[in-house]
């Protein structure tokens, strides 16, 4: 089987592409330069993928990682992930998260119809899409109403708008996703996660006694990216055309419990403490979602747990 993965370079495009070769898949993978950051891959596996310089804003770049690739699945990652940058450049966001997609489904589609591949197309959307909804209604199914409440949001809720036009219009096999939160080595610090952890990794260090932190309330259901890749895996294979899927844990954890968790599992002793800087508007105070047509689908169910996603960031945070 061969894959064409857009956005190979980054954070879960590497762990994406390490779980393709280790279930025997030729990989194809694009990047927007020569360089791959740091990330999941081993140099091996780096060495395993093909790939290939691709602005996906780019007409004659996807038609280029097409004919490179020839896939039998397409897994679109590339895309604005950090919720702030696309709030600073909406416009420019819309045009790699929305327009990208369909430049893409263009290309499957004029293919399709010449004969030449017919790939399953995994689309991959966010928990954000379904903006604030009240505590008794979580964790929230795939039939619960979308309101998006930020620029990102409502890029993902119109890519996959985008992209189920494309299946019934066109017959292209495209599968969306709503991935909930998700982390683990190689995230960007500005996230969550990864920057509790950097704090935490800080204070061990100093002996401080004091752990700063923005927003404490806010609840999230976070699952390990090794889990989230192989969804998306299993999805190519099992999945539904036309369909969307929750990618979710379907358990939430507020920051503030996060944040001592990843204090008690980095052995440092410190109290909580509001810093003003970190502290962002929340929209959105609750969000969980519920994986029963995922697992019913294709069998899936996490495999690690919260835990291990901060053991997993603390090794490779002092690594």
């Amino acid at each position: 089987m061969r894959a064409l993965v857009t956005g190979a370079a980054g954070f879960v495009g590497q762990w994406l592409c390490q779980e393709l070769l280790q279930r025997g898949w030729e990989v194809t993978g694009t990047r927007l330069s020569d360089a791959v950051p740091p990330g999941a891959l081993r140099q091996d596996e780096r060495d395993a993928v093909q790939w290939i310089r691709c602005d996906v804003t780019s007409d004659t770049d996807i038609a280029t990682a097409m004919d490179r690739g020839r896939p039998d699945a397409v897994f679109h990652l590339a895309g604005v992930s950090f919720v702030p940058a696309v709030s600073q450049a909406p416009a420019a966001a819309l045009e790699v998260n929305v327009v990208a997609v369909a430049r893409l489904l263009s290309e499957a589609t004029r293919r399709r119809a010449a004969g030449m591949l017919d790939p399953t197309i995994l689309v991959v959307g966010s928990g954000e899409q379904y903006g604030r909804h009240a505590a008794p209604a979580q964790p929230l199914d795939e039939l619960a109403e979308l309101r998006p409440l930020n620029s990102y949001a409502a890029s993902k809720a119109a890519q996959e708008l985008v992209a189920l036009a494309a299946h019934r219009h066109d017959g292209v096999r495209v599968v969306a996703t709503r991935s909930f939160n998700h982390s683990g080595p190689g995230q960007d610090p500005r996230f969550l996660l990864p920057s509790l952890v950097q704090r935490a990794v800080a204070l061990r260090a100093t002996g401080a006694g004091a752990a700063p932190i923005g927003n404490t309330s806010p609840i999230r259901d976070f699952l390990h990216v090794a889990d989230v890749v192989r969804a998306y895996v299993l999805l190519v294979e099992r999945g539904t055309p036309g369909e969307v899927y929750n990618v979710a844990s379907g358990t939430g954890i507020d920051v503030a419990t996060l944040a001592s968790r990843v204090l008690a599992l980095a052995g440092v002793d410190a109290k909580l403490q509001v810093d003003a800087s970190l502290v962002r508007p929340v929209e959105v105070p609750m969000l969980v979602g519920a994986a029963t047509k995922l697992h019913a689908t294709t069998g899936w169910t996490p495999e690690r747990s919260l835990d291990s996603i901060i053991l997993d960031l603390l090794r490779a945070t002092t690594r």
